[in-house]
């Protein structure tokens, strides 16, 4: 089967692990395409470094003095650089409208528990795996779903389940979840270039 070249934009906020999982199986030939760009709102991020010792171009796009400025900025440096779909590795910022509608349907975030019950406004990092686990469920999991203007309320796209271990604290299913995200984000990704999982064509305006 026969599979499409993917141009990949990220947003990062921090170390960026599925950037550079997905950027290692893109060098590997595990993943067709290549990465056109990395953006970040922190200067400091560790994965503009990384970027930048993989010759990824960069660019570092604030966004609380002026949301509005940043969000075409960011729409337009995705486009001018080809890229076609956006994957957020732990961007911690709302997307604004300009990004979302040049790109709708073609942003994919990881959210490191199960959606909707654990998702929304505050959900991230920690705070999720202590909900998880306050709810006494058999198991959390990671869904790679569609960004829109709400936090974690876009459709899934993919979902992987992770085990509840009984005696688990927080720091042990993050880091179980954690250790899961990135192949997991890989494999999305093959998938949508193999064709089987279909998002909707890239927008030319």
């Amino acid at each position: 089967m026969s599979s499409q070249s993917l141009k990949i934009g990220f947003l990062a906020s921090g170390s960026g692990s599925s950037a550079r999982a997905i950027t290692a199986a893109l060098a590997a030939g595990d993943l067709p395409g290549e990465v056109r760009l990395l953006i970040s709102n922190n200067k400091s991020a560790a994965a503009l470094e990384f970027a930048r010792e993989q010759s990824i171009p960069t660019l570092c796009i604030p966004t609380q003095a002026d949301p509005a400025a940043a969000d075409a900025k960011i729409a337009t440096a995705m486009a001018e650089h080809g890229v076609e779909l956006i994957v957020m590795s732990g961007y911690l910022r709302r997307l604004g409208p300009a990004t979302l509608a040049r790109y709708a349907g073609r942003i994919l975030n990881i959210h490191p528990g199960p959606l909707p019950e654990f998702g929304g406004e505050g959900m991230y990092g920690r705070r999720v795996h202590e909900a998880v686990l306050a709810a006494g469920v058999p198991a959390s999991g990671i869904v790679i779903h569609l960004v829109d203007e709400d936090y974690d309320h876009g459709a899934p796209v993919a979902r992987k389940a992770v085990p509840v271990e009984p005696g688990d604290t927080p720091e042990d299913l993050e880091a179980r979840v954690r250790a899961a995200e990135p192949g997991f984000f890989v494999e999305t990704l093959q998938r949508i270039a193999r064709g089987e999982i279909a998002l909707p064509p890239t927008a030319t305006a």
